[in-house]
């Protein structure tokens, strides 16, 4: 016997549930303002609302600049310009900015000024970004296998400070194990997001080389293909 189709009644944003499991971001392309996101806030963001502005800004085309900041004086200029311009921004600390945001004085033989100084402004940061108006995401620049008890230190941080605020203290963390085998630069910044994961800390990470030199790693030989 044959069955007619019955009748169903569908979500009104079926649509869009369908068009955002084709494109993570669509969901954001109608939003007038990223100040709509949910949890939008001046200051620091991190977690989901740090993610979906950059989903918002992938939807909408553009770019948040990211500046390595090595003083509070940096820090403040990266803030002063963003909010004259209404836009979010990225903080970032790389290791050797970090060392000297704390102030050469300080021994760091194992990372210990490097890991002060990435947490020291990320505190500042944290302190006075509020008063700008505008959202900013407050990150870790390019961290090699070498500088890994660095980006140790700063999750233990992180940690500390989601123990005490429900949130890590930097939104996100760049690993760049470029210089490594691609397996174990995979398997290595897998095991780190498995740590970051639970507290919604951002990881990006440096997969492959595109020649030139950065970072002092000099890759102009590379071949073409």
């Amino acid at each position: 016997a044959f069955e007619a189709p019955r009748e169903v009644s569908a979500p009104l944003n079926t649509a869009v549930r369908f068009a955002a499991m084709a494109d993570p971001c669509a969901e954001f392309k109608d939003m007038k303002s990223y100040w709509d996101i949910p949890g939008m806030k001046a200051g620091v963001i991190t977690g989901d609302v740090a993610w979906n502005l950059l989903k918002y800004a992938k939807a909408k085309g553009f770019a948040i600049p990211a500046f390595n900041c090595t003083s509070s004086s940096n820090c403040n200029a990266v803030l002063e310009g963003a909010a004259k311009l209404g836009m979010p921004a990225y903080i970032q600390f790389s290791e050797g900015g970090s060392a000297f945001f704390c102030g050469k004085g300080v021994p760091n033989d194992k990372k210990q000024a490097s890991i002060l100084g990435a947490c020291a402004g990320a505190h500042y940061v944290r302190m006075v970004a509020p008063a700008y108006g505008i959202p900013v995401l407050v990150h870790s620049d390019h961290c090699a296998k070498k500088l890994l008890p660095w980006f140790d230190g700063m999750l233990e941080a992180d940690t500390e400070y989601f123990k005490q605020h429900g949130e890590p203290l930097f939104s996100s963390h760049m690993l760049d194990l470029s210089e490594e085998p691609h397996e174990e630069n995979v398997q290595i910044c897998a095991e780190y997001f498995k740590k970051m994961a639970p507290m919604k800390i951002i990881l990006e990470m440096e997969i492959g080389i595109t020649g030139g030199v950065e970072d002092g790693v000099d890759n102009s030989g590379v071949a073409k293909d």
